[in-house]
């Protein structure tokens, strides 16, 4: 490319770091959907999901509360192994529009169906070491999500590929302070993992350097005008530098648009992961023969994740770097390194259950400090300065309400609602995360196989609002419309008592 680029300096580098902080914000720290809002997942126990999570820590004979509530492992009197799998599948579509930043539609098409089939594992250990004290061990997925949409599709500029996780390795004790009290007490430790990708609009990044190169030209030939009023240049002279600039600004605009046509993508996928350590406190109540009470708060955890990122350019792109007078003020979209700061929310819950002679009934009520989701700062590995996007998620709350019935002493059937409350609304709403606020139906059941041996199968649906976007990304893509989303779970478990 002959072209000089001069007129470039100052103006392509914003740009182009404006690219690349949208890249690594957007997959190396932006979070993944399941069953809970957001990316949080409740799906630890099938025996529960039965009744909507419903009376989670207080139904009794579920091992689960080693992760939900330890407390209530006061209950599990003996040695317990419980194993639970979770089937989540997960439906998204989206139907709007596109445009680039010059209001040009984006050609591509609606994406497919984003969601995926994933299996979600849990373990669960308890064993009772004293008339009063209870110890257990857990392995629990609390937060992850996953959607891929196609590659080609025209809101590839935000997303193509979210995969967001976090495993929990969860310690319980608890300690009977009276006969109708607990207390209990986890240690948590968590690793947290994300891969992301997404498509880079060189075109849109092509557009912006042109406008920077009209802006430096108009600024070049007000000093030139300047200089002419106050006698620095001839009219002659003035006139002929500013046909010049004018004529150079022109050429290097022109260059500038050939390097990057529209469709001239490049892409990315970055990796990041991490562990950190949180904690859990618990207390459990047996206010009467037939009622129980738990309440349980769960920690945040803080996490600095720390990732790489890959980027494939154009060859136009390439040529831009080939220039010397460019190489220093752009990028050059390679590998690099980069960390952001990140937190899984706190949680606080309560659960109540009311066991009658065949049948119970049970309460639940969660909240999820999501507002700690507001702003992700990434620092790069590279000269490129840190870069923040504002999420500015808000609380939510999960309220489930179901019941089980012992239809003799081997079988016991179960059903329940719920409500669950979205973090999201359509100022922070991307395709990353096209959440919305969910409703829950569920039916479970139990079969007592022996005296140590019970097994657990269960499946919800999940009924999930309209999920409206509008975003602008920072080299001015935008995408409106509308995801529709559904879900399916299906559970199953298995309990040994020793």
């Amino acid at each position: 490319m002959q072209t000089s680029f001069r007129i470039l300096s100052g103006t392509a580098r914003p740009l182009t770091l404006a690219a690349l902080s949208l890249a690594i914000v957007g997959a190396l720290v932006a979070p993944s959907n399941a069953d809970a809002s957001a990316f949080q997942l409740k799906e630890n126990s099938a025996k529960a999901m039965g009744r909507a999570y419903a009376g989670s820590a207080t139904a009794g004979g579920d091992v689960s509360v080693v992760v939900n509530n330890p407390a209530a492992m006061s209950d599990l009197k003996g040695t317990y192994l419980q194993a639970d799998v979770t089937a989540i599948n997960f439906s998204t579509k989206f139907s709007g529009t596109a445009t680039d930043v010059m209001g040009r539609p984006i050609e591509g098409g609606n994406g497919g169906d984003g969601g995926t089939t994933l299996p979600v594992p849990a373990l669960f250990f308890a064993t009772q070491v004293s008339d009063r004290m209870h110890l257990g061990f857990g392995f629990s997925v609390p937060f992850g999500f996953q959607t891929e949409y196609d590659r080609n599709w025209k809101g590839r500029y935000g997303a193509v590929k979210s995969k967001f996780q976090s495993l929990d390795a969860t310690l319980s004790a608890s300690f009977d302070v009276t006969d109708n009290f607990s207390l209990g007490a986890s240690v948590i430790a968590q690793k947290t993992s994300a891969e992301l990708t997404s498509a880079i609009n060189y075109n849109a990044v092509g557009l912006s350097i042109q406008q920077g190169i009209g802006a430096n030209a108009a600024a070049g030939v007000a000093k030139i005008q300047a200089a002419a009023a106050a006698g620095q240049l001839s009219p002659q002279a003035a006139q002929a530098m500013i046909q010049a600039a004018m004529q150079e600004a022109q050429a290097a605009a022109a260059g500038v648009a050939a390097a990057t046509p529209v469709g001239g993508d490049g892409f990315a996928r970055i990796k990041g992961d991490d562990w950190a350590y949180g904690w859990q406190l618990g207390g459990y109540w047996k206010l009467s023969p037939n009622d129980k009470l738990a309440l349980n708060y769960r920690s945040k955890i803080s996490h600095t994740l720390e990732g790489t990122g890959n980027f494939t350019t154009t060859a136009g792109y390439d040529a831009l770097l080939a220039n010397p007078q460019l190489a220093a003020s752009i990028p050059p979209f390679q590998h690099t390194t980069g960390t952001a700061d990140f937190t899984t929310p706190a949680v606080a819950s309560a659960s109540y259950w009311h066991q009658a002679e065949r049948f119970g009934l049970g309460i639940d009520l969660a909240w999820t400090k999501w507002s700690a989701f507001q702003d992700l700062t990434v620092n790069y590995g590279n000269s490129q300065p840190s870069t923040t996007e504002h999420y500015n998620w808000r609380n939510t709350w999960y309220a489930s309400v179901g019941g089980d019935y012992n239809v003799n002493d081997k079988l016991t059937v179960r059903a329940g609602i719920a409500v669950d409350s979205t973090p999201t609304y359509l100022a922070t709403r991307s395709a990353r995360v096209p959440d919305s606020t969910r409703k829950l139906a569920t039916v479970g059941l139990s079969y007592q196989a022996s005296d140590n041996f019970e097994i657990n199968a269960s499946y919800a649906h999940i009924f999930v609002n309209n999920a409206h976007v509008d975003t602008i990304d920072s080299t001015g893509n935008r995408l409106a419309g509308n995801f529709e989303d559904y879900g399916n779970l299906l559970g199953v478990s298995a309990t040994y008592k020793f």
